[in-house]
Order: structure tokens, then C-alpha cells, then sequence
């Protein structure tokens, strides 16, 4: 079910493939809400300890509440967010998570792309409209979860949280740059895909939290349309969505249905 600013729809229809990049989300934007996150596949893998595990499902619980709360100041939103990915890196060290776990992470199927999420990816090859994933995930795992269900298309840019190593352990992010749900607007892309974009009016933004907005903050020159997936405590939430959103997509809305609405997708 999608509920649609009409207004909107028309502009975007109008709107040329030759004239339209997207900035997307990942866990829950282009996966099932219900899929296991990119995060949540290290620790689902069984190769790693019991504690390992528990520390990874407590620290989500205490934290992922937060996240999705649409009451909390953004100042302090931001901090704990800040704190929380701080500490993800941490356990991945303290419990020296290797190469090797994080390799078997993304060979198994646990996580599930949204319903026509994959004919989605294809179809905007095919049109050559650029694709920027925006992910506070792990981007390795998302990197190689496209890429084994060969997807990951040359009009595809991850900006995400690539785990670097040492002696085949976890010890950071590369660039240190490491990305939470709360600063995907500081995110610098690449200077050959700045330029492919820069001559482009027209911005297709996809998420499933408000802050995923945020990533198209430097984009003032464009015109944003905003698609928001909304799964989780929909009640709650609806109202901020619809005042932040041009499109709420709910209670599992596929790719299929986005693509019979709006011409560009198709």
C-alpha cells in the first residue's frame, strides 16, 4: 500500500531517466524489513561465541529503540547514534571478528531483497540512471551480497562501513569514516561520480527512517522526490512519514508496485 502526494507523482512522471539519479538506503529500503540487516548477518553466523552473540542482540536492544523514536531531539539522537556505532566497531574487536567470519557472513542468504527489489536494480542499469547506496551497514557485506546475486552493476556506488584489517582481524573502518543512520549527509562522493551526477535536476530519494532524508541534504539544487518504506511501529510513525515523505510505502510495499506507479521506474 503506498500513500501518495499526487502532486509529486505527476512532476516525476514527467521526469526524464536521462535527468534523475537515486540515493538509497539499504537495510530495509532495498532488503524486507523483516530480512536480517547486514549487521545482524555476523552475528547470526554460527561460527561465532554464544557471548559474542549476546552482546551484539543487547546492544541493538538498547539502542535501535532510540533509532526509530520519532520524539527524541535530533542533537540527541545524533549522540547516541554517534555512541552506538562506536561500539559495533568495538565488539567486532574486542571479540576479534575475522576476515574469514565476515567472508562467511556474506556468502549465506540471510538477508532477503524487497519484493521486485532485484528486477528494480536492473531496470535502472538498463535506463543507466546512477544508483548511490548511502548504508550505515557493513559495505562489504553489501558489496557481496549484490554481487553473488549479480546485481551489483557498474551504475552502482556503496558508500558504506568497509571493515579493514589486521593479521585477518577486524581493526576499524576504512578512512575511519564510519557511517550511522544520523550523518549520511557528510558523506563526499567520489569526484567520478560527482560529475555524473552534478549536470542531473532530478533526485530519486529511497529510506526507511526519517533521517534517511539527511542524504540528500547537499542536494539543494535538485528536485528531491522522497519514496519512505514503512514497516516497523507504523502507527507511531505515519504522521512524521507523510510529513517527510512524498511516497510512504507500508505493510510490506514491493518494487512492483512503486514501478506501476511511477514511469520512471518501470
Amino acid at each position: 500500500m503506498m500513500i501518495i502526494n499526487e502532486d509529486k507523482l505527476k512532476q516525476l512522471n514527467k521526469t526524464s531517466i536521462d535527468d534523475i539519479y537515486i540515493l538509497t538506503d539499504f537495510d530495509g529500503t532495498i532488503t524486507k524489513s523483516n530480512s536480517d540487516s547486514s549487521w545482524a548477518s555476523i552475528f547470526k553466523n554460527p561460527k561465532v561465541s554464544k557471548k559474542f552473540v549476546n552482546t551484539c542482540i543487547e546492544i541493538f536492544n538498547h539502542y535501535h529503540k532510540y533509532e526509530i523514536d520519532e520524539n527524541i531531539s535530533l542533537e540527541e539522537k545524533i549522540s547516541i547514534m554517534n555512541e552506538w556505532y562506536q561500539k559495533n566497531i568495538q565488539t567486532l574487536k574486542d571479540f576479534a571478528i575475522t576476515e574469514e567470519i565476515i567472508n562467511y557472513a556474506t556468502s549465506e542468504c540471510m538477508m532477503t531483497f524487497r519484493d521486485g527489489a532485484k528486477d528494480f536494480l536492473k531496470s535502472m542499469y538498463d535506463k543507466k540512471i546512477p544508483i548511490i547506496i548511502i548504508s550505515a551497514g557493513v559495505g562489504n557485506i553489501i558489496e557481496q551480497f549484490l554481487i553473488r546475486n549479480n546485481c551489483y552493476y557498474s551504475n552502482i556506488l556503496i558508500c558504506s562501513n568497509f571493515l579493514e584489517y589486521e593479521n585477518g582481524v577486524v581493526c576499524g573502518v576504512k578512512d575511519n569514516n564510519l557511517i550511522n543512520p544520523l550523518n549520511k549527509n557528510e558523506i563526499y562522493l567520489p569526484k567520478t561520480i560527482s560529475e555524473k551526477i552534478n549536470n542531473k535536476n532530478n533526485l530519486l530519494l529511497l529510506g526507511d527512517s526519517i533521517s534517511d532524508i539527511n542524504m540528500a541534504t547537499n542536494s539543494s539544487k535538485k528536485t528531491v522526490f522522497k519514496i519512505g518504506f514503512l514497516d516497523e511501529n507504523i502507527e507511531k510513525r505515519l504522521s512524521s512519514f507523510k510529513e517527510n515523505y512524498d511516497f510512504v510505502c507500508i505493510n510490506s510495499t514491493s518494487y512492483n508496485e512503486l514501478r506501476e506507479k511511477i514511469k520512471v521506474l518501470k
